[in-house]
């Protein structure tokens, strides 16, 4: 049976990244912003002008670590820490997850279905930067309808899911 995941494209990725860039003008903050998709892939990303060149590989990884853990990256941050349940988890996968805040997740109905990570502020500048990708424009959420989505074939585990718009 297959079961329909819904995704971003990436002309809504680019929409992010707009929205992004714009929150990060307000700021005066030159920053990196990665988006990728309900598969943990790179979909879209800009460095912009004068941005650290370390802000790039932070913000892919920000993003890809939300994917992998299903998870903002500052709410690891408080899990990572000495003495916590996930102290040292900065050091899997080959050390690219990333545990500062900065990475968010774009869910729909109660569905993973990207992230997006920003490196190039103080964290809550990155954190602002990151929510502002999110408000999705126009028709964003009809765009994402079953029909419409990268159909996988998974081996069934439920007999019936629920879902929320989230």
């Amino acid at each position: 049976m297959s079961f329909p995941i819904p995704t971003i494209l990436l002309s809504d990725a680019r929409q992010m990244i707009e929205r992004s860039i714009a929150a990060a003008r307000a700021l005066d903050v030159l920053c990196s912003i990665a988006v990728v998709d309900s598969s943990g892939h790179l979909l879209s990303f800009i460095r912009q002008d004068g941005a650290m060149a370390g802000s790039a590989e932070l913000a892919i990884d920000k993003a890809f670590t939300v994917h992998i853990f299903n998870n903002r990256t500052d709410a690891l941050n408080a899990l990572a820490q000495p003495g916590a349940e996930l102290y040292g988890i900065q050091h899997s996968r080959g050390g690219r997850a990333v545990v500062f805040g900065g990475g968010i997740p774009i869910r729909f109905e109660g569905q993973t279905i990207g992230a997006i990570g920003v490196s190039g502020g103080t964290v809550a500048e990155d954190i602002t930067i990151a929510r502002a990708a999110r408000q999705p424009p126009g028709n964003f959420w009809e765009r994402l309808l079953p029909e419409q989505s990268l159909a996988l074939s998974l081996p069934r585990v439920a007999t019936s899911v629920s879902m929320s718009r989230s």
